[in-house]
């Protein structure tokens, strides 16, 4: 009898580590937050610690300066245009993969997940290059075609996620009934693989509104993006209104990965 109870003694002992290291990494991971959202708040104009007075002037002072809104309007207008090309012809592509008899298929799953493998740095020397032949850069057109490219991947890795528990005897059951491809996907095949092609959607937005490298290859002063005017201030010249900025993007962050969360538990209820 105490085989059984020492094999229960170990597995706990094992829980027990793994749950203290995963929280000792969380913790690491998101250490930083617990600095940002205080000299968000801090009325010194300096980042000191402790804080001896709090203020919300740095937060007035983003929504009331032109540079930073006008960033934060490029990245949510970059970002809605990027989600919404990408969710479309990412979804077209996944249901064109998830049919075996797809031609090189193999190939050209490849070709759209090399944006996710390849360093971004390299993605934006290539756009940069390639936008710059066809007088893109230092456009919002170009900006949105390229975060397309690296929010892509995303969209149709989740949706063919989806797909693979979607059982296609409902689009042929459809198809025997007389309903044309348009209707069957509408109206058959969207409604189920919804919450992925959602997700989907929800990382390509959070993708394109925190990407910097690329945006700083092929925006100019007019298309400056929040992140690229937050790495242009710290370059510059430092103060808590960035820390303002960077709570609000941390704020946009978490909350798409709560969307993200609960859109999944639900697909999983489902």
């Amino acid at each position: 009898m105490w085989l059984p109870v020492y094999a229960t003694r170990s597995e706990r002992t094992i829980r027990v580590l793994v749950l203290g290291f995963a929280c000792g990494v969380l913790l690491f991971l998101i250490g930083p937050l617990f600095v940002v959202f205080p000299l968000s708040i801090s009325k010194d104009p300096f980042f000191t610690f402790p804080i001896e007075e709090f203020s919300w002037r740095w937060y007035a002072d983003f929504f009331l300066n032109s540079r930073w809104t006008d960033s934060l309007w490029n990245s949510v207008i970059a970002a809605s245009a990027s989600t919404l090309i990408s969710t479309v012809i990412g979804t077209a592509a996944a249901l064109g993969l998830s049919r075996p008899s797809f031609p090189f298929r193999k190939l050209v799953m490849a070709l759209i997940i090399s944006p996710m493998i390849v360093p971004v740095v390299i993605v934006a020397v290539g756009a940069y290059m390639f936008f710059g032949s066809l007088g893109l850069t230092d456009t919002r057109t170009g900006l949105i075609l390229a975060h397309v490219a690296l929010s892509l991947p995303f969209v149709v890795v989740t949706v063919l996620s989806a797909l693979s528990t979607y059982d296609h005897n409902l689009t042929r059951a459809a198809s025997s009934l007389g309903a044309p491809p348009s209707s069957t996907f509408f109206y058959v095949t969207l409604p189920i693989i919804f919450p992925g092609v959602l997700s989907g959607a929800l990382l390509a937005f959070a993708v394109s509104f925190d990407e910097v490298i690329v945006a700083l290859f092929l925006t100019g002063a007019e298309q400056r993006t929040l992140p690229v005017q937050m790495f242009a201030g710290i370059r510059d010249q430092i103060n808590p209104t960035i820390m303002a900025a960077a709570s609000l993007l941390t704020l946009c962050s978490v909350s798409l990965f709560l969307v993200l969360t609960f859109v999944t538990g639900r697909r999983k209820r489902d």
